[in-house]
């Protein structure tokens, strides 16, 4: 049957075994001749109660078996094939119920026909009869679409996702594209959609800077294409993407973005000495996981604080300030200033700190001088605002960091979360929305230790939904981050898991048979719980409608066809 040709009637599957245990929670059906069943099917059995009518019971089925009946030995199986011995195929399907209407808990009776939910029975099954405003999220194992309930990542209910998985296989950023894609491309968002916003960090290659550009696989993929039918959404590009590179190293007076494969589009970012200064951005140069009883973050307050109070605007150049009269025109100045200040023994920059905190210091701020200098500018910044990353120019902002080290990662990263959640705490309110997307979400809200980063993930997984702030956190390991990270989200994602990961207590909201189907999934294929469903579902999402990597983007002289066809459609 054609996936996209589903039934909008129940139909019968079989009846409700009299063979095994029968509970509110959990009943197993016999599947009936040239009828089957498998694993997230919708069932619906309506039983009679005593003075109270009938109760329709919904559930998924999680368990599927086949075995000969009459059958003692294993080796049996092989006179049934030689038509020695009798025997018949029995299949049956474990159901979780997840609705019981009226809420009346009892069990179904032995006996009782079980239908396939379709139409409406699915939804109320799913309890998608009862999302107003719905996003969508995907496809489930029968081709039929699943949506999630936007009032639960808005803010309006709860929010924030939490997506796990095997780097490379998991297709974790992917599908927080996708879901990024259906807010952005259906009417979901109402009147809010234009002026909603979501910054996307790009940690691996410069996959994400085509975002712009239609994917050449789907031009002529028939199937692809219906799937995006069938959720209501357009098949292209995204329509609205702003695309940002850290400035590459060495470039003299012109900031020129450091990418590989694409410079068309591409603005260079930068930040200049007096932000760095005044913004209090010393911090995440420091922003490794650190022990709570560490005094480097008290000297790190410190020097701000000093920083923030003896420099001077520089009246010539908007970039640069003056400190006791020295003129700190460039990241080298600074980092020298400050490691003659902490040297000076007599000087209140110091405080009471060991020699060993100040030693440890002065040597990763070396090391971010080498790293992270060239991101920070002083008197050769002609037009600081026009490398000012600015999310407001378009729908989605690609800020890309792969090609930086990992300490210059990590600046980047803290300085737009708190740009950011300053931003959003200054606005008052919830709407429109902001989206932060970031990918390795264990390296910068590790579960031990302390980081400025993690500080400010913490307020935004806590605070966030109140301010209309929306993480879509993804990492290989939820064992690896912080707690409150993962507790504050509405909705759970999982792609391909390690075997030894899904045993962790982070998946508990995962029974036994899930965990165990998290080990094979495929890509594009993804295991979601939210709020409304008591227990998690497995969904796929359609191929990428956008171009993933370069080799995807269109020729030039096929790419103007390539819009044409998908606007047609």
């Amino acid at each position: 049957m054609d996936d996209f040709l589903v039934p909008e009637i129940s139909e019968p599957v079989g009846i409700v075994l009299g063979t095994e245990d029968s509970t509110p929670l959990a009943f197993w059906v016999g599947v009936a001749e040239g009828s089957y069943l498998q694993l997230d099917d919708s069932v619906l059995v309506e039983t009679g109660v005593p003075g109270r009518g009938a109760v329709r019971i919904s559930g998924l089925v999680q368990e599927v078996r086949a075995r000969h009946e009459g059958l003692t030995l294993d080796s049996d199986v092989f006179l049934v094939d030689k038509g020695v011995l009798p025997a018949g195929i029995a299949q049956a399907a474990r159901v979780v119920a997840t609705r019981f209407e009226p809420e009346i808990f009892v069990p179904p009776l032995p006996g009782q026909p079980a239908l396939r939910a379709r139409g409406k029975d699915r939804d109320e099954a799913l309890y998608l009869d009862q999302i107003d405003r719905r996003l969508a999220g995907g496809l489930s194992r029968d081709g039929e679409p699943f949506f999630l309930d936007l009032d639960f990542l808005d803010g309006s209910r709860g929010a924030h996702i939490n997506i796990s998985g095997i780097s490379g296989v998991a297709t974790k950023t992917t599908y927080a594209l996708f879901l990024l894609y259906s807010l952005f491309h259906s009417e979901v968002l109402g009147s809010y959609r234009t002026n909603t916003k979501a910054i996307v960090f790009n940690v691996k290659g410069e996959d994400l800077l085509h975002l712009d550009k239609p994917n050449a696989r789907l031009i002529d993929d028939e199937k692809s294409r219906a799937e995006y039918d069938r959720l209501g959404l357009p098949a292209g590009p995204f329509e609205s993407v702003g695309l940002w590179a850290p400035v590459a190293a060495g470039a003299g007076d012109h900031a020129i973005p450091d990418t590989g494969g694409r410079k068309k589009g591409v603005r260079a970012y930068y930040w200049t000495i007096k932000e760095f200064i005044r913004e209090g951005y010393l911090k995440f140069l420091f922003a490794e996981a650190e022990n709570e009883r560490s005094q480097i973050a008290d000297l790190v307050a410190r020097v701000e604080s000093f920083l923030d109070r003896e420099a001077q605007d520089d009246p010539e150049h908007d970039a640069t300030v003056t400190i006791d009269g020295q003129l700190i025109g460039d990241f080298d100045q600074l980092v020298e200033f400050i490691i003659a200040e902490l040297d000076n023994e007599g000087s209140p920059w110091r405080g009471r700190m060991a020699e060993g905190t100040i030693a440890a210091f002065q040597r990763r701020l070396e090391s971010a001088r080498f790293r992270v200098g060239h991101l920070i500018w002083g008197r050769r910044a002609e037009n600081p605002g026009a490398h000012r990353i600015d999310w407001n120019a378009a729908q989605v902002t690609v800020i890309d960091i792969h090609n930086l080290h990992d300490r210059a990662k990590r600046f980047v990263t803290g300085v737009v979360i708190k740009k950011l959640f300053e931003h959003k705490e200054r606005q008052g309110q919830r709407l429109p929305l902001t989206f932060l997307v970031l990918d390795e979400l264990n390296r910068y809200a590790p579960r031990d230790g302390w980081s400025p980063i993690k500080e400010v993930l913490l307020d935004v997984a806590e605070r966030g939904r109140s301010l209309g702030m929306i993480l879509i956190g993804a990492e290989q390991t939820a064992s690896e981050v912080e707690r409150r990270v993962i507790a504050n989200s509405a909705f759970r994602v999982v792609g391909r898991l390690d075997t030894a990961e899904a045993e962790r207590s982070e998946y508990g909201f995962m029974p036994a048979v899930t965990r165990a189907r998290a080990a094979i999934l495929k890509p594009g294929s993804m295991i979601l719980q939210q709020p409304h469903v008591p227990i998690p579902m497995q969904i796929r999402f359609p191929f990428p409608s956008w171009a993933t990597r370069e080799e995807e983007v269109p020729s030039e002289d096929n790419e103007e066809k390539a819009f044409e066809r998908f606007i047609t459609d």
